[in-house]
Order: C-alpha cells, then structure tokens, then sequence
C-alpha cells in the first residue's frame, strides 16, 4: 500500500503552528513530550485491540475507536517530521504476514525506540511504516486512515478553540 503524505503534513503544519501559539511554545520546547505522547497513543491503540490480552474473551474496541486511537499516533508522528524536517511525500507499507498484532506493535515500539537513539531520516521512515503496517493489521484502508486523520485533526482544532 501506498499513502501520500503531502497533505497530512501540511495539515498538521498548520495545527502544530496553531498549538504552539495558543501554548507559546515550540517544537524544541515538546520535542520529548512528543516522543513521549506518540509511545502512550501507541499503548492506548494496542489497549483498544486488546491483542495481548491473552487472558481475557472479550473483544476489540469498534473499528471506529480504533481508527480514532490511531489518527491519534499519527498526528504525532507526522508533528515528529515536521520537528525534526523529515516531510515524506509518500510511504509504500505493506503486511508482513509472518507477524502476529502484538508482534507488529513491539516492532513498532523497537523501531521507534532506534530513531530516539539515533534520529535520522532513515530510522525515522522506518518507524513510520511499522506504525502504518499496524494499520494492515487492524484491515484499515488508505481512505480509513486518512479520514480518521481529518476527523482527529477538526476536534483537535475544537480543542485549541475551547482551551481543552
């Protein structure tokens, strides 16, 4: 699969512009509190899933909440782009079928965990894409993610305007 990024970047440009003069703060400022909120929003999709509750019978969350839980990552990591000047144009991810959810999740966390080490361009993309395979997993489409994102990014902006 393949999502193009230009827009989402933008938009969340925007929003980030928008946060950091409501909070008069900046990307240096949050760099760490990003990193930190990406991990945590990361944490709350797996808790949505459920997928490592082996004790439990009860099932996922709504596919809804779910998208939501993600668009939630996602504008977290495209916010990390932009701090750090990583715009992508576009990313090509695809399933790896030898990965069960809660693997794909930890490999999402590893590769994440490698661009706080060393924060290139290059570890950068590759977190990018174990967090879209997480996306495959859940059988979310391009239009799914992208629509979750818009959805996120207006009650984002509602936020901003109701000092949440």
């Amino acid at each position: 699969m393949r999502i193009k990024l230009t827009d989402l970047y933008l938009q969340q440009s925007k929003l980030d512009i928008e946060i950091q003069k409501n909070h008069k703060t900046s990307y240096k400022e949050t760099r760490n509190k990003r990193y930190l909120a990406f991990l945590v929003e990361l944490g709350e999709l797996a808790n949505a899933t459920r997928c490592f509750k082996f004790w439990s019978f009860k099932n996922s969350e709504e596919k809804a909440r779910l998208i939501d839980e993600f668009a939630d990552g996602l504008h977290f990591i495209l916010s990390i782009g932009l701090d750090h000047q990583y715009v992508l144009d576009e990313l090509e991810f695809e399933d790896n079928i030898n990965l069960d959810l809660s693997s794909t999740f930890l490999e999402t966390y590893n590769y994440f965990s490698e661009f706080l080490k060393n924060d290139t361009l290059e570890n950068y993309k590759k977190a990018f894409v174990k967090f879209l395979n997480i996306a495959i997993k859940l059988d979310f489409s391009l239009d799914d993610i992208i629509d979750g994102y818009l959805k996120k990014l207006n009650v984002n902006y509602q936020r901003q305007e109701t000092n949440y």
